[in-house]
């Protein structure tokens, strides 16, 4: 059974930092291209980071220089340090693999929100 668990998301002002954290189970974790993806309210979600199990990293132009996401295989987990936030950034954070299928499982995800 698939389990995403997202956690780390909070209020923080434009400029600051904050480390969002997954851990997902149920899936081949170690082989999958993990990503971290957002929706802001009235908006589709759409794609972060991923990255690839060598580690291998993709960036959206919005967020490059500024997040950095990485992965411990060991513990299934995912992670996405956010930095020089900006309002923009506000959102709810999910973590998945990349390209899920459709009607594939989403976690709750964690409130990002940033203060101008």
């Amino acid at each position: 059974q698939v389990q995403l668990v997202e956690s780390g998301g909070g209020l923080v002002q434009a400029g600051g930092s904050l480390t969002l954290s997954c851990r997902a189970d149920g899936l081949p974790f170690s082989a999958l291209i993990m990503a971290w993806y957002r929706q802001g309210a009235g908006k589709q979600r759409e794609l972060v980071a991923s990255i690839m199990p060598n580690n291998g990293v993709y960036y959206d132009d919005s967020v490059k220089g500024r997040f950095v996401i990485s992965r411990d295989d060991s513990k299934n987990n995912v992670n996405l340090r956010m930095n020089s936030l900006k309002p923009e950034d506000t959102g709810v954070y999910f973590c998945n693999r990349l390209q899920p299928e459709i009607g594939a499982y989403w976690g709750q995800g964690t409130q990002v929100t940033v203060s101008s």
